[in-house]
């Protein structure tokens, strides 16, 4: 005997344990507000910004890349830093062959105060899988200590 199911919006399911069931799954269990998700769902990395008394600091946190992976640019006051990877691997035994690719890439973008950031200066290094950008302020954006003023 067969049996005839009606699917309603590609569910087999019935409306009421469908948005249950769908509520479950299409949530994110884990995220406990690090939505570290690109809107092609792709991984971007962590990234760290401080403020120092001369300059800024940027980390971003990049395991498993090398220095060349990186590309930063400068676009005005725009900073971008991006990085793209691929990999192949190839096996051959006997009769068979497998093949793996991967691909990673990912860009971050930042916008500089023109009139703070000294931006002839900007240095980078990578190493132990953290990028490590120093963006140093102008002299004229540095804390400037107290000046008394003399009262006549």
């Amino acid at each position: 005997m067969t049996t005839i199911v009606k699917r309603t919006n590609g569910s087999l399911l019935p409306a009421n344990q469908r948005s249950m069931f769908d509520d479950f799954f299409n949530r994110e269990l884990f995220n406990w507000g690090n939505n570290n998700f690109s809107a092609s769902r792709t991984t971007l990395p962590s990234v760290n910004i401080k403020e120092l008394e001369k300059a800024f600091e940027v980390e971003v946190a990049a395991p498993g890349m090398k220095k060349e992976d990186f590309s930063i640019t400068l676009d005005g006051n725009m900073l971008t830093i991006s990085s793209s990877k691929e990999d192949q691997q190839e096996e051959k035994d006997g009769k068979y062959t497998r093949r793996e690719f991967s691909y990673q890439s990912f860009q971050r973008s930042f916008e500089l105060s023109k009139d703070v950031v000294d931006d002839e200066n900007i240095q980078a290094r990578y190493e132990n899988g953290v990028l490590r950008l120093t963006i140093p302020k102008k002299e004229s954006a540095l804390a400037q200590s107290p000046r008394l003023i003399e009262i006549q």
